[in-house]
């Protein structure tokens, strides 16, 4: 299976540690090893808030190996890193998602519809709520997310706020005309759960749209080997969200279009991606897309795997070689890869609200 654990070689043959760029044979004989959290996490008081009205506790970042992570009270998990270096991936992957739909915001049908309130979930720097502002300079544009880690001076449409969307969220019912969710994979126990909330407080006739990734790097001519760096990125992903109960597997699981449909939405449409890993394609666009998914990777792998990695208890040497190894294979060229990502959308029945 595409990005399943490499097995593991017979004593005999073991390579060196220093020979061993891949730890795959370690993989999956560490996973119900000690996690070693608990050994590197530690708390880290973050007093520079870019949001009002903030508790001590949501400040109270993780540290592991030097990056920062939201606090682990209470229910709120995210996997990935929210330091300065991975908001500034983050920005990168805004525009490479951005570009992959022909440089819009968004593919939901809104020219039919008055905009007058957006909720964007899991916001992260706020950059695609600044942008959904400027395009709607009408509308009031709400960002949540867990961390406030998005910036002091923003259009005056926007407005950020902290709330964990896997609780009951905490707005009205009937009370948006749009609702974004990008890049939620791995933070949400119940998708279902989550659409039902969306339902609950857009006004009828409003939409929903979920843009989401499949955490596997595949190839369509083999050039990808299971035990290749890129065919073990899907174990990390899979392996820790099965320990943490936050499935990273949403599209093989076709967790959007039931979820959505679950809920009560209708005229639910679709639009399906393959988005290359580096810049093998040879059409331009494509190529170009492609330049961009390899500087978002280059810009911060360390602050995408490394919570999830350790928890599956990795040290910190494995880490740094498994990083070593993905880059030499996306930059070669030799690896034709892709992720898929999957783009739906779906209105709430009912006349729409004026």
């Amino acid at each position: 299976m595409v990005g399943g654990p490499a097995e593991a070689p017979a004593p005999e043959q073991s390579k060196s540690r220093s020979e061993d760029i891949l730890p795959g044979a370690r993989w999956q004989s560490v996973l119900d090893a000690k996690e070693a959290n608990g050994a590197c996490l530690a708390l880290h008081d973050e007093t520079d808030s870019s949001t009002a009205s903030v508790t001590s506790s949501i400040l109270q970042y993780r540290e592991l190996y030097g990056r920062t992570y939201h606090s682990d009270r209470g229910n709120a998990q995210y996997w990935a890193a929210n330091d300065t270096k991975q908001n500034e991936a983050l920005d990168i992957q805004h525009h490479m998602l951005t570009l992959h739909i022909n440089g819009k915001l968004y593919l939901a049908p809104l020219e039919d519809i008055e905009v007058k309130r957006v909720l964007d979930i899991g916001c992260g720097t706020g950059i695609w709520a600044m942008d959904f502002a400027d395009e709607f300079p009408d509308a009031q544009v709400i960002g949540t997310d867990i961390s406030p880690i998005q910036p002091t001076w923003v259009p005056p449409n926007v407005k950020f706020e902290i709330e964990d969307c896997t609780q009951s969220w905490t707005f009205p019912d009937n009370s948006f005309d749009y609702i974004h969710i990008r890049w939620m994979v791995g933070s949400i126990p119940d998708w279902s759960a989550l659409f039902e909330e969306a339902y609950r407080v857009l006004r009828p006739g409003g939409y929903l749209e979920s843009f989401e990734p499949q955490a596997v790097m595949e190839s369509d001519d083999g050039s990808i080997k299971p035990t290749d760096a890129m065919g073990q990125w899907a174990f990390i992903f899979h392996e820790g969200g099965r320990k943490t109960g936050r499935p990273f597997t949403i599209l093989k699981d076709d967790l959007q279009q039931k979820g959505m449909k679950d809920a009560g939405f209708v005229d639910v449409q679709e639009k399906n991606l393959k988005t290359p890993l580096g810049t093998w394609p040879h059409d331009p666009k494509l190529k170009e897309l492609g330049q961009y998914v390899q500087l978002v990777i280059e810009q911060d792998t360390e602050g995408y795997i490394l919570l999830l990695a350790t928890t599956l208890g990795w040290t910190r040497e494995d880490v740094l070689s498994y990083i070593a190894q993905l880059l030499r294979e996306i930059q070669s060229g030799t690896k034709r890869g892709y992720i898929r990502q999957k783009v739906i959308w779906g209105r709430k029945p009912g006349p729409v609200a004026s």
